[in-house]
């Protein structure tokens, strides 16, 4: 049980992400842009390795995780495990962002916690994509850039490449999820980590949102 706590602290770094994105959200854009959500992302990537990396081996991504089981880099008895862990630990970071932004959210919205509309903020928790997006534009949008984040974060973690400095490959993993926001962003949010999406949206779902996040 003290293992589970302490991955699921360690995972609500994502809380960092989903702040920019409540900042951004409920000032109207006069406290933050597109820009400082990436950098938000970015920089709780690299502080969420940096915090982790000690006890979980910065296991902070499922898509990582089940990477490293096909290479045979990690336990597959342990892949459940961390996969809940992460998922919950996204959830707990939903509901934190959630309780320090609530006031902000009510005025936002005007009480109406909606999915989709003029003031809607549900995205504030999980992507949501474009209204032009297809299914199967959002399926290829997801593997294009969850393809560009492994190889990426692979890249640097072998030897046979020219290796980072000590101590900052987590800095160099917050600059692939920054490149990855900036030109892969647009389509869909760029979830990228399916705990940081499949977590806040189970929290969405109850904590207002209701099914509707499950369907757009």
């Amino acid at each position: 049980m003290d293992e589970v706590l302490k991955r699921c602290r360690i995972s609500s770094r994502l809380l960092f992400g989903c702040g920019s994105v409540a900042q951004v959200t409920t000032s109207e854009n006069t406290k933050g842009e597109y820009l400082s959500i990436n950098l938000g992302f970015a920089l709780g990537t690299t502080f969420g390795i940096y915090v982790s990396k000690g006890v979980s081996g910065a296991h902070l991504n499922p898509a990582v995780s089940l990477s490293l089981c096909f290479l045979g880099r990690f336990p597959w008895t342990r892949l459940p495990f961390y996969v809940f862990s992460q998922v919950f630990g996204a959830f707990l970071a939903a509901a934190t962002v959630a309780l320090q932004y609530y006031d902000a959210i009510i005025h936002y919205s005007g009480g109406s916690l909606t999915v989709s509309g003029p003031s809607a903020t549900a995205g504030i928790f999980s992507t949501y994509p474009a209204e032009y997006l297809s299914v199967w534009g959002g399926v290829v949008d997801q593997v294009i850039g969850t393809a560009a984040l492994m190889v990426c974060v692979l890249a640097l973690g072998d030897s046979r490449n020219v290796p980072a400095p000590p101590g900052l490959e987590p800095v160099l993993v917050g600059a692939v999820v920054m490149v990855i926001g900036i030109s892969m962003g647009s389509n869909s949010g760029y979830a990228l980590n399916p705990a940081r999406d499949i977590g806040p949206r189970i929290f969405s779902c109850i904590a207002g949102w209701g099914e509707e996040v499950f369907c757009v």
